[in-house]
């Protein structure tokens, strides 16, 4: 989605040898073949496996905190978990005030807080290929206890933080409680719906994408009203490069709040186009800049984002390519199969925006998902013998005219622009006997709460399924509890059931009779210190999809 107040920023530059081979390779190439990587020193720049890829750092020399962005986890399973932190001294500085050295980090799991009960430790290396990232795999665990974490790095200690490992696959579950997030932007508010969810009890966090925007940045931050020349004008430039990424990354996890969720909860994370650039498609960019050069800015942001997000190993890119679709478990209560809408979709239909639906945009051959995801998804749907199927993903699924006569317009970004790719989602949880299906959605920095119709023309067709669409941390600023629309898409829309405008996420318990959604938000984010507000809560039944005022 783009911010109203978005101009055109002027951009930095690939190196003009990668843009030489990008051309002379073509996209085919660029994808499939070595020398085409090889082309791309940023996308296979990676440490030498069995060697040292670079000289070591001598951890004592180290004089400041290297652990300014704070630590997280991520993707929990049953006997594992994904820890991750970034040694970054000097986080503004494109090298982070490190030198191209590999640095030794030792790193320790225990059963409490002050860490007495510590049951698994060791080292893990934060190579100068991935910016001094570390991501750690920890295995051979408990199932669905919780631990704590701390990095360690000369005389330096990380802050510790809490996450948890998934209950056994086959146990069965009485119930789960997870946080929904999407679209922070920095320079348009305070994370401060991160400070409370940093202090909500809830097993695990998924973002769902729009966790950076690519956009310039000023010296005072927009929105935040830091005084003149806080931030370096570094900012000051729409991300392109694998640099710019990387430093954009480090902006927002300087954010104090936003540590402190990531301290609290593992995350599970998805990525929408702001992480790369504003609605693109595959190998489409939003504006007129050739699909090979593009390529190069995607595997740039593709890259920054696997090095600062918690992910594990399978996520990591593979030239403009990174596969982050995949399916987590939460014993036999639920199963999650979490989406990627940007990388394979077609080109939006129309020129993208609000239009009329037609023959472009009902193509049966367009896909959201592309094929492969497509059939993983619908296919895993038939191994499931979960409870509850939840799909974390992006854009909104459910139908949304912004209009009360026929035909009406509709988003052309989201799941209404690709009817078919939709209607082929629906008949395949049919299909599979799915009967209690949710979908989270981000990106329209409103919450929303639909019902699924297996049918949206017929609104007596049957509810499959619920839609909890988060509202946005930050993005749109303050907002406001009826947004100008609201008459008209709740008349619109009869199987929309909520719809709140103001800025913070959404709780959803999930039980073995019921799940609760509850649509939380806060007054205010341009200054600090809104309270909480629980704007809205409903429950849907098992077997008897649809959702109920709480």
């Amino acid at each position: 989605m783009t911010p109203a107040n978005h101009q055109a920023q002027s951009q930095p530059s690939h190196a003009p040898e990668l843009r030489a081979a990008a051309r002379h390779l073509g996209r085919r190439r660029f994808l499939t073949v070595t020398g085409a990587a090889a082309a791309l020193a940023f996308s296979v720049n990676l440490p030498a496996a069995g060697t040292a890829s670079a000289a070591e750092l001598d951890a004592a020399r180290l004089t400041d905190d290297p652990f300014t962005l704070g630590v997280a986890s991520g993707d929990p399973q049953s006997d594992s978990v994904l820890l991750w932190t970034r040694l970054a001294p000097a986080p503004y500085q494109a090298d982070s005030g490190l030198p191209a050295k590999r640095v030794d980090v030792d790193w320790e799991l225990a059963l409490d807080e002050r860490f007495r009960r510590v049951v698994r430790r060791g080292k893990a290396t934060a190579h100068p290929e991935f910016h001094h990232t570390v991501h750690v795999e920890v295995d051979h665990l408990a199932p669905g206890h919780v631990y704590y974490y701390r990095f360690r790095v000369g005389r330096w200690v990380s802050p510790a933080g809490r996450t948890r490992t998934a209950p056994a696959q086959r146990s069965r579950v009485s119930d789960l409680t997870f946080g929904v997030v999407s679209c922070q932007k920095y320079d348009e508010g305070y994370y401060t719906a991160y400070k409370h969810l940093a202090q909500e009890d809830v097993d695990v966090v998924f973002h769902l994408g729009d966790y950076l925007y690519e956009y310039a940045v000023d010296d005072v931050a927009g929105r935040r009203a830091y005084p003149a020349g806080t931030l370096p004008s570094l900012f000051e430039r729409e991300t392109v490069t694998l640099e710019d990424y990387r430093l954009r990354y480090a902006l927002y996890k300087s954010d104090p709040d936003l540590r402190a969720a990531h301290a609290a909860h593992p995350f599970v994370v998805t990525w929408d186009d702001h992480e790369t650039e504003n609605n693109y498609a595959d190998e489409t960019p939003e504006n007129s800049v050739p699909p090979e050069e593009f390529l190069i800015r995607r595997a740039a942001a593709y890259r920054a984002y696997w090095e600062n997000m918690p992910l594990r190993r399978p996520q990591l890119p593979d030239g403009a390519d990174l596969k982050l679709y995949r399916r987590l478990h939460w014993g036999r209560l639920a199963q999650f199969d979490v989406l990627d809408t940007r990388q394979y979709r077609s080109n939006q239909a129309y020129g993208d925006g609000w239009q009329f639906p037609g023959p472009e945009s009902e193509d049966p051959s367009r896909t959201l998902t592309g094929d492969a995801q497509e059939r993983w998804l619908i296919n895993g749907w038939h191994r499931s013998d979960a409870l509850w199927n939840v799909v974390p993903q992006q854009v909104t699924f459910s139908q949304r005219y912004n209009m009360t006569t026929t035909p009406s317009k509709v988003s052309m970004d989201s799941w209404d622009g690709y009817p078919a790719s939709r209607e082929r989602v629906l008949a395949g949880a049919q299909a599979a006997g799915v009967e209690n299906l949710m979908v989270l959605t981000g990106d329209v920095h409103v919450s929303y709460g639909f019902d699924i119709k297996r049918d949206f023309s017929d609104p007596d067709s049957r509810t499959v399924g619920t839609e909890i669409v988060t509202t946005s941390v930050t993005s749109g600023r303050d907002g406001s509890e009826k947004p100008s629309n609201w008459d008209t898409l709740m008349a619109a829309n009869p199987h929309l059931k909520f719809f709140n405008g103001r800025r913070g996420y959404a709780t959803v318990s999930l039980g073995r009779k019921s799940a609760r959604a509850d649509f939380k938000t806060v007054s205010h984010v341009t200054t600090q210190g809104a309270p909480l507000t629980t704007a809205g809560s409903f429950v849907t039944e098992v077997g008897e999809q649809g959702l109920k005022p709480a």
